[in-house]
């Protein structure tokens, strides 16, 4: 049995909200109460604590060492805390929701454009999405689930393949001096790289049979929609999945410098910590993205 009182939520969002401010005052414009309150829930929190929070000087307060580590730890729960308490109430206690990782470029080209037709077959599901391009761990982060670019070896999560991705180069028309006639002629030119694939072109050189030591330089970008607008303005020769430029190259103001196709050595994956597989919005969501991967792949496959 517990052998003491968990603090309550008023004198947890109290305690928060001063310690984010280190002002009485301002958390209680914030919290719509008056300073006297947030006064009292943070001295009854003291009490209860055995533990001094704040050091009050005249008329200011500053966080101890013990309220600064505190403040820390029950950041994060309360803010899953009023996240969930929003989604219950936006969702009206149907079907659910589910919080989702995504590479913001394949989530903006790939998936978005395809989740209409989840949502006609899912009305009471809801796909919450958020952006994270490196690996991280589910036990501490809100996200259920997360599409995923590399191999599946996230430790401690099941791996769905969703299919693999082709590169292909890109530029302004007006960065070429002269015809492009071997991938050799490209290392003329600057080249763009993405912070996340710092290895790209390396293997897309080594791919042409080309060893090309000074394919590292160049400056880099995180995003794939960067290096995209970087290559449209003629900043240099930009590698980039092929899914995301095909059939709308005069759009984006780039042409394919030479024509040639690389397979990487990564793909995508959905991948989602094994104990979360049998809830229904990760089970409805993974069935349907497995359904519409195939669907994408097959219509590749035909294509060449």
């Amino acid at each position: 049995m517990r052998k003491f009182k968990i603090p309550s939520i008023a004198a947890l969002t109290a305690f928060e909200a001063a310690a984010r401010h280190e002002s009485f005052s301002l958390a209680a414009k914030e919290l719509s109460l008056t300073e006297s309150a947030i006064s009292r829930q943070i001295a009854t929190l003291e009490a209860n604590l055995g533990v001094h929070l704040f050091v009050r000087n005249k008329q200011r307060v500053m966080l101890t060492r013990a309220g600064f580590l505190y403040a820390t730890k029950i950041r994060q729960p309360m803010e899953t805390l009023d996240r969930d308490t929003l989604n219950l109430i936006a969702f009206g206690g149907r079907g659910g929701h589910l919080e989702l990782a995504v590479l913001p470029t394949f989530a903006s080209h790939w998936l978005i454009p395809r989740l209409p037709e989840f949502s006609r077959r899912h009305q009471d599901i809801f796909i919450n999405m958020g952006v994270s391009t490196d690996i991280f761990s589910f036990s501490e982060t809100h996200f259920e689930a997360a599409i995923h670019y590399g191999k599946p070896t996230w430790p401690g999560t099941t791996a769905d393949y969703l299919f693999g991705e082709e590169v292909v180069p890109i530029c302004s028309p007006g960065l070429l001096k002269k015809p492009v006639s071997s991938a050799k002629d490209l290392l003329q030119y600057p080249l763009l790289h993405s912070t996340t694939r710092p290895d790209s072109w390396t293997h897309w050189f080594l791919q042409q049979g080309i060893d090309a030591p000074t394919s590292r330089e160049g400056v880099r970008y995180e995003l794939h929609t960067m290096l995209i607008s970087g290559a449209a303005a003629g900043m240099g020769i930009a590698l980039v999945p092929k899914f995301l430029i095909e059939d709308r190259l005069p759009t984006l103001g780039v042409i394919v410098p030479y024509q040639t196709t690389v397979s990487q050595d990564a793909a995508y994956y959905l991948v989602y910590p094994s104990e979360f597989r049998h809830g229904k919005p990760l089970e409805m969501f993974r069935s349907w993205l497995l359904e519409q991967a195939a669907s994408y792949c097959a219509h590749h496959a035909n294509q060449t």
